[in-house]
């Protein structure tokens, strides 16, 4: 077994326990730093699979910005965990099948990996970019998906910030026709005053 082999199960082994600790803790902020683990650990893999850009595109992008956003959820939202817990074995059957089949499902893919003969990596020049690679492929040849997923993001924002500015009972709103309607004599008053020259 070579070095690289060893890394690779190390970090395999534990990018699996990192991901059942996920789902077993019972602390959500805990579930949220297993979380974290299984990223970097991923982002390993990932490096050592050649593709260095999606690695540091997840631990820049999940890591430093959604797990984040992810803790402050956590962190300032009042969980009642005892109410959450009560409709967690009514779950469980379902979550086995969805286990079970995963698990299948990477078990065929693992076997028909093996059972033929495994292809060496090849080996890449001195002047290859990763990166140079992903882009001409992502900007020729999937460049209308790219397009699509962009506008489909953009439709996502746009309700996202719809539903938050949507009229509640405690929230304040204002009517933006009303805000471009506002005259500066509505907000603004002159007042003429004498100066003050410090003579009494």
């Amino acid at each position: 077994m070579t070095f690289q082999d060893f890394l690779f199960y190390a970090f395999s082994l534990v990018l699996v326990v990192a991901a059942c600790g996920v789902i077993t803790s019972r602390n959500p902020v805990h579930s949220a730093l297993l979380l974290v683990l299984a990223f970097f650990t991923s982002a390993g893999l990932w490096i050592q699979l050649q593709a260095e850009f999606l690695a540091i595109t997840l631990v820049l992008v999940y890591v430093g910005a959604v797990m984040v956003l992810f803790l402050f959820v956590v962190m300032m939202l009042d969980i009642n965990l005892t109410k959450m817990r009560e409709g967690f074995w009514s779950y469980m059957p379902l979550g086995a099948v969805v286990g079970i089949l995963l698990a299948l499902e990477m078990g065929a893919v693992l076997w028909g990996f093996y059972s033929r003969n495994a292809l060496e990596a090849p080996v890449l020049p001195a002047h290859y970019s990763n990166t140079r690679e992903l882009g001409r492929l992502l900007y020729t040849e999937y460049v209308y998906p790219f397009e699509i997923a962009a506008v489909i993001l953009l439709v996502a924002i746009v309700a996202a910030i719809a539903l938050t500015l949507r009229k509640r009972k405690l929230n304040k709103y204002v009517d933006p026709a009303m805000q471009v309607k506002v005259r500066r004599e509505d907000r603004v008053r002159m007042v003429s005053m004498p100066a003050d020259t410090g003579q009494d």
